[in-house]
């Protein structure tokens, strides 16, 4: 499930795509008020009728499988207080799929944007204004992107990563070396890359950048990400001809100014971003 993040009102808020729909971090909203005891202020939430009733109906015109009878057994109960649920004992007992929980990194509970923001209502008004905001925010940016056809050529740059990591593999990585120290050669050279290109390391971008996601290619417009991939494939070759990592800097980055200007003056790169 791939991950995003919206600041709201100085808050990181984690949204994960699943099937294809959008599901809000709860735990991350109900830190706005407070941020010790996020899980006991989502099950007081679920303790409540009007919070049983609305995901019941969400429920039941979103999940055909949703178990009604075992519905009407918390409805019944919601408010007593005796009455507790958690998101784990909703999702087993009644099937329900506008929740669920997440260890590890991002962990937490998530809930269909529908849901979240009800959750964010009970939670602070003026949150939940903002929280909309910043998700419409987001949607915009993304469609911005399918339009100009930028996650296309952002996808083009990772497939043709995998032939530059073929070529750091075969011709720099020694044998039997651990994994960490792989990782780091990879990077290093993708950081060949963004310096020529750039004219900076992925690790000066965020140092400049702190409160955005992501990393510098991310940022990058339409022409930088068709000058990259073929930086990557111009890479490839310099590597399995055994040139030095120096020398293949200065003529990456020569090779980038070039193709950057061609880029700059070139009208069928403007047709490239409306595709």
């Amino acid at each position: 499930m791939p991950s995003k993040k919206i600041n709201v009102k100085g808050l990181k808020v984690v949204i994960f795509t699943k099937n294809e729909s959008d599901y809000i971090s709860l735990t991350d909203i109900a830190r706005y008020k407070d941020a010790d005891r996020s899980d006991y202020l989502i099950q007081n939430w679920l303790r409540n009728r009007d919070t049983i009733e609305f995901l019941g109906l969400w429920e039941k015109i979103n999940n055909p499988q949703f178990k009604s009878i075992e519905f009407d057994g918390f409805k019944q109960s919601a408010g007593l207080n005796s009455f507790s649920l958690t998101p784990q004992r909703w999702v087993i007992t009644t099937g329900a799929i506008g929740i669920f929980s997440r260890k590890g990194r991002c962990g937490g509970t998530y809930a269909h944007k529908d849901i979240a923001f009800e959750f964010a209502t009970w939670i602070s008004a003026e949150f939940k204004l903002f929280l909309i905001k910043e998700f419409q925010r987001l949607k915009e940016e993304e469609n911005e992107r399918l339009v100009t056809g930028w996650d296309t050529k952002r996808l083009l740059t990772k497939i043709n990563y995998r032939i530059h990591t073929d070529a750091i593999k075969e011709n720099i990585i020694p044998p039997n070396l651990s994994q960490h120290a792989q990782n780091m050669i990879y990077a290093n050279e993708a950081d060949v890359l963004n310096v020529a290109l750039f004219g900076m390391t992925a690790a000066d971008w965020r140092a400049k950048n702190p409160k955005l996601d992501g990393n510098i290619r991310d940022y990058s417009d339409v022409a930088q990400l068709v000058c990259l991939a073929n930086l990557e494939n111009l890479n490839a070759e310099f590597i399995r001809a055994g040139l030095p990592q120096g020398e293949r800097l200065v003529k990456l980055n020569a090779s980038a100014i070039n193709q950057m200007k061609s880029l700059a003056a070139n009208h069928s790169v403007d047709k490239l971003s409306r595709k």
